[in-house]
């Protein structure tokens, strides 16, 4: 293992947070789709955003993403060498 603990979770991290924007838009309804529009507010903002849901599903697919990754890692398929001759990089 060539990595740390605070490697692997800064990865972690970055890697939440980017399934958190992918997950963001699912589910959403807005107050002109459904017909209910307060006074004063843009007619695109959302009505429940059930961020909640979308804190665990992010959470859940991010540790199954990461997890694959670290298992890929560690079986030798992700390292240097393969990835810099995929990419076409000289080492």
């Amino acid at each position: 293992m060539v990595y740390s603990i605070s490697t692997a979770f800064a990865i972690y991290f970055v890697l939440w947070w980017i399934v958190l924007f992918v997950t963001l838009p699912f589910g959403v309804r807005s107050q002109h789709e459904d017909g209910e529009s307060v006074p004063g507010t843009d007619p695109g903002a959302p009505i429940a955003t059930q961020m909640g849901r979308k804190l665990i599903w992010t959470t859940a697919i991010s540790a199954i993403i990461f997890a694959s990754a670290m298992l890929a890692f560690n079986a030798g398929y992700l390292n240097i060498e393969r990835l810099s001759k995929l990419m076409g990089i000289p080492i």
